[in-house]
């Protein structure tokens, strides 16, 4: 064992995804291929410890305690996975041990079930590699006499499940029955267990599984051919002595990686709150603070998602580019909005609809810059409407109707199959055209609100009736940051997630209280350079998230590599 290199290189490969359940691995598979500890020619051989086994068996055989077993397929030493040290076996698990299954009586008859008289086990009662103590349920003694017609399984027996989930690994701390997707496990001699309890659960993951309605199963042949590397019974002992060692060393690495990411996920979260809710006096110190550390603060994949988020709130906040110096500026740009609504009136594109109500000063939820202005959703836009009614179909024909499915992130993606004819009543009105915006009405809690900008193609496609349409000005506002605002975490805070509270089950925010949402509004020449900006940062990003993933992959192939080295002699 190359254990060296392991610690050279311990530090690079500590934060691989997956480096303490790939170590333990580790120390098990050396265990079982006997790179553990040191082999010590004077002990037993276990040649010698298989006599004993067969002979405890033929005695318990003749006493009528178990059955005869049916032969077993001799080890080939073609079809063995490994070489095995000196004085090491191969042998079957059926030659070593007795298990059986366990049962379930009948659900409906209740004269069996929860009296308390007997625990009964099921998988989820199990804590790989635990005791279990207690059980979700219990059965009667009715059913001890009827069903089971024998004791139950004493404490300290073995139980390993071999359906479904397969190798979970428990010790029974009361006696138990238990259900048909767990085996108790006899060793024929009672030093075994030990070693047996360490090397199971992979060495059944590795059987001969047959597919299940609900995923992979082990049956009795299979768990009865489980190939066992045996080795001496001293060397079972200080096998099973390392490994306790070496996987309490596992837990405190654990620990203190786990103590590790607390630290961080503190550092982060106070950091990105005091953006998120800046304090006038001391922002431009947090920003620079932010900036000089944005490496430990951006580790993993949902921190730099919480930088995103920071960014949308900073840039609504007007926290992200200078202030356009026209104060009136967007006060004008609403007004030219205005007038373009009351022309598409005129035209009789769309209907003249009830002024809304002036925003007033003890609505507004934060402080935004002074040449900014707070307006209700429905000012801000040239209208809103929902999508169509008609029943959609798969189908290669018609016009594509865009769900809940096609907001991702901000954006609207196109990619459904479903479809209404091209005849439809509801057509070409309904028809999206490009930036407009799809808000979703309707959803669980935490779907409801999600929007997203159609950038595709107009006159194509269109969308369903729990999506609302916002159409924006495109020459007095950009649609790119009314989407940006209604994206942040804080318009969700202060304009969604009120509203939801106040409804049970499905959630629903209509139309009529999508056009009364506000959200800050700076001057078109203001709002461009946001968009600008926060597509830049956006973009950094995506860098970070892809150099995180890089490095993630190195990582892990580094892992691979010194683990597999590891395996080979010193």
């Amino acid at each position: 064992m190359n254990a060296a290199l392991l610690l050279d290189h311990y530090a690079r490969i500590a934060d691989a995804p997956d480096a303490i359940v790939r170590l333990r691995r580790f120390v098990l598979d050396l265990a079982v291929r006997g790179k553990l500890v040191e082999q010590d020619a004077s002990d037993e051989p276990a040649s010698e410890l298989l006599k004993r086994i067969a002979a405890e068996r033929a005695r318990l055989v003749k006493a009528g305690t178990i059955r005869t077993r049916t032969e077993l397929p001799a080890v080939e030493p073609q079809h063995l996975p490994y070489r095995l040290p000196c004085g090491w076996l191969w042998v079957r698990f059926a030659e070593i041990v007795e298990f059986y299954a366990g049962r379930t009586p009948a659900r409906n008859d209740l004269s069996y079930w929860n009296t308390g008289d007997h625990a009964w086990v099921s998988i989820a009662d199990m804590e790989d590699g635990g005791t279990i103590e207690q059980t979700k349920e219990t059965v009667s003694e009715i059913a001890r006499k009827n069903i089971f017609k024998s004791e139950p399984e004493p404490v300290g027996t073995i139980v390993m499940s071999f359906k479904l989930t397969i190798g979970k690994i428990a010790r029974l701390g009361v006696p138990a029955f238990h259900n048909e997707a767990i085996i108790s496990i006899h060793p024929h001699v009672s030093a075994l267990d030990g070693y047996l309890f360490m090397s199971l659960p992979e060495l059944a993951r590795a059987g001969d599984t047959k597919g299940a309605i609900k995923g992979a199963t082990l049956n009795r042949q299979s768990l009865s051919n489980i190939l066992i590397p045996l080795p001496p019974l001293a060397e079972q002992r200080r096998i099973v002595a390392k490994v306790d060692e070496l996987m309490a060393l596992c837990d405190q690495l654990e620990a203190a990686r786990a103590e590790r990411e607390a630290a961080r996920d503190t550092f982060t979260l106070s950091t990105f709150s005091k953006l998120n809710a800046p304090d006038p006096e001391t922002f431009g110190q947090d920003a620079r603070f932010a900036l000089a550390n944005i490496a430990p603060l951006t580790t993993r994949t949902d921190q730099i998602k919480q930088l995103r988020q920071t960014i949308l709130n900073l840039a609504v906040r007007g926290k992200l580019v200078e202030q356009d110096a026209d104060e009136a500026a967007a006060s004008e740009q609403l007004l030219r909005i205005r007038d373009e609504r009351d022309e598409m009136v005129r035209l009789k594109f769309i209907r003249r609809e009830k002024p809304l109500e002036p925003v007033r000063d003890d609505e507004t939820p934060f402080e935004i810059p002074g040449s900014w202005v707070w307006s209700r959703i429905g000012d801000a836009a040239l209208f809103t409407q929902y999508g169509t009614s008609e029943k959609s179909n798969p189908s290669e024909r018609g016009v594509p109707v865009l769900t809940m499915g096609n907001i991702q992130d901000g954006l609207v993606v196109w990619d459904n199959p479903k479809r209404i004819p091209e005849t439809s009543d509801e057509l070409p009105s309904l028809f999206l055209q490009k930036n407009d915006l799809l808000y979703n009405r309707t959803n669980s809690a935490e779907l409801v609100g999600k929007t997203g900008i159609y950038l595709g193609e107009g006159n194509c496609r269109t969308f369903a009736s729990y999506l609302i349409r916002i159409r924006c000005s495109e020459k007095h506002s950009l649609p790119q940051y009314v989407n940006l605002a209604m994206n942040a975490p804080i318009f969700r805070e202060t304009q969604i997630v009120p509203l939801i509270k106040q409804q049970t089950g499905q959630a629903n925010v209509n139309g009529t209280a999508l056009k009364n949402m506000l959200i800050p509004f700076p001057s078109l020449a203001e709002q461009q350079c946001i968009v600008a900006k926060v597509d830049e940062l956006m973009t950094l990003c995506d860098q970070l998230e892809a150099s995180l993933t890089t490095g993630e992959q190195v990582r892990s192939r580094l892992l691979e590599a010194v683990l597999h080295h590891a395996l080979e002699p010193a």
